[in-house]
């Protein structure tokens, strides 16, 4: 192909293909991507953070591993017209093609994250990958190596890195959901306080739900203590009950929910929203959907019981619970997340814990053992023997119950060298169990934290799945709901029935 690149006429493409090439030293061009990528929140912030770490991880591979390794003379650059030549010719080896192998890199790992991002840049990184050619600085072969190099760095991110499949787990549908058209018989819950601190989502739930029975919480009263009282003034049975807030509000009304044997409307309004994103929740649209449809899916609620010292008390859990240094792990991955990402976050916050830790006894179900934390799961995270990242089932009634060994010499840094090498699920530093119950027992109180808010300090603890309740979610399998669907959850369910041997209908 180079000796039938070499013979082209001229055209004005070749101006345009020397300044592309030359945009692309360095990685220039996909830096830039990236940080125009970064600029908005969420999936194009992912996108653009997992491009340049594949990206990073590609020219590693070629300019140190590859190049050095094998040499290869460049094409003559005699044969090629003067206006079609760098000025400034690279005199590393020709094999194989880093350009190739950075613009592979960064669109695949893009398409990871956010494919219709990476179809607006898959044209420029072929057009990059071709112009190495073009301009007479590698041979064909060069560009299919690098390019196949560099999409599989990419790939491999997601060894350390994973890539939600489908934007909700999976859980059994509720047949007989009480359908709330307008929100009649629904009681919901609105924390002004949570999320956005210039948003306060009482406006947009009354205007979304105008039979509904709306309560803001109070600062002098517990959220589930004053749903009570609601609940008890009420002349008419409440149908369900609703919450519109984080996580910690979130779990607060589930567990009067669960008390009352009443299904849940999740309204996600708060920072993270874990649990509405679990559960597939995205918007109050789609609550409106499901509550008037009364569709909605069976989901596990946990809770732990344990003695503070002035009593014995329980605390209901909807995503997680730990001791030991994971609370102040997970504030430094919620403080950082945002910007980089979910496990770079974790990551990071997991070296700069495990520098400041000190270690817990901790005696789980009869075995004493020395820890650097203890985590919980309200059911199993994905995934396993690996960094938790996101559940993909609401109703298996186990939970997922993790631990980081400090009996081991050089426990933090075989850790932290296994996180960076994926291999923390086959490291003798990592303990994993799934189960339906975990007594736990410590000789000293230590801080308990669930949901991420530390919630006191205990010594004797019992983790176990309290019930189950069915909560709201589209069912996006409805026809009536086809031109809601979520754009990612859309491309998912599409690739599911082609991975599955069908070709659905457009």
């Amino acid at each position: 192909m180079g000796g039938v690149v070499a013979g082209l006429p001229e055209s004005v493409a070749d101006r345009g293909l020397l300044r592309l090439t030359g945009s692309a030293d360095h990685s220039a061009l996909w830096l830039g991507m990236a940080a125009l990528l970064a600029t908005r929140k969420g999936t194009p912030r992912r996108a653009a953070l997992r491009g340049v770490v594949a990206v990073a991880g590609a020219s590693f591979a070629v300019n140190v591993g590859m190049k050095p390794a094998i040499a290869r003379r460049r094409p003559a650059a005699e044969l090629l017209p003067v206006h079609r030549r760098l000025i400034t010719r690279p005199t590393s080896s020709s094999f194989p093609s880093g350009h190739a192998a950075s613009a592979a890199a960064f669109v695949t790992a893009v398409a990871l994250e956010s494919p219709r991002t990476a179809m607006v840049i898959a044209p420029v990184a072929a057009t990059v990958a071709y112009s190495r050619v073009h301009t007479g600085v590698h041979w064909t072969s060069d560009v299919l190596i690098g390019a196949a190099v560099g999409s599989g760095v990419a790939m491999a991110t997601r060894r350390w890195w994973p890539v939600r499949e489908s934007d909700e787990a999976q859980a059994r549908p509720v047949p007989k959901a009480p359908a709330l058209v307008e929100g009649k018989g629904l009681v919901v819950v609105v924390n002004p306080v949570s999320g956005d601190p210039n948003y306060d989502p009482t406006a947009d739930v009354r205007t979304a739900l105008p039979a509904a029975t709306v309560v803001r919480t109070r600062a002098d009263i517990d959220v589930a203590e004053q749903l009570e009282q609601v609940l008890a003034q009420r002349a008419e049975p409440a149908a369900a009950l609703g919450v519109a807030g984080g996580d910690g509000t979130v779990a607060a009304v589930a567990a009067v929910a669960l008390r009352h044997d009443l299904p849940l409307v999740v309204i996600p309004t708060g920072t993270l929203n874990h649990f509405a994103r679990d559960l597939g929740v995205y918007d109050l649209q789609e609550v409106v959907d499901a509550s008037g449809a009364g569709e909605a899916v069976a989901v596990d609620i946990a809770h732990v019981e344990f003695d503070d010292g002035t009593g014995s008390r329980t605390r209901h859990l909807i995503n997680t619970a730990s001791l030991g240094t994971y609370p102040d792990l997970v504030r430094l991955r919620e403080k950082w997340q945002s910007r980089w990402g979910k496990w770079p976050a974790f990551a990071a916050a997991l070296v700069v814990t495990l520098r400041r830790a000190e270690p817990i006894e901790i005696n789980l179900d009869g075995q004493w053992r020395r820890v650097w934390f203890l985590f919980v799961g309200n059911g199993p995270y994905h995934p396993h023997g690996a960094v938790p990242a996101f559940r993909d089932r609401l109703d298996s009634g186990l939970l997922d119950v993790r631990w980081l060994r400090a009996d081991l010499r050089w426990s933090r840094t075989r850790a932290v060298v296994a996180l960076l090498l994926a291999a923390i699920g086959h490291s003798k530093v990592y303990g994993e169990r799934q189960l339906p119950e975990l007594l736990v027992q410590l000789p000293n109180p230590e801080a308990l934290a669930t949901d991420g808010e530390v919630v006191g300090t205990a010594t004797h603890l019992r983790f176990a799945v309290a019930g189950r309740l069915a909560v709201y979610r589209r069912n996006e399998s409805n026809p009536r709901w086809v031109d809601r669907i979520r754009p990612h959850h859309r491309r998912t369910a599409w690739l599911g029935e082609v991975s599955r041997g069908r070709w659905p209908k457009p």
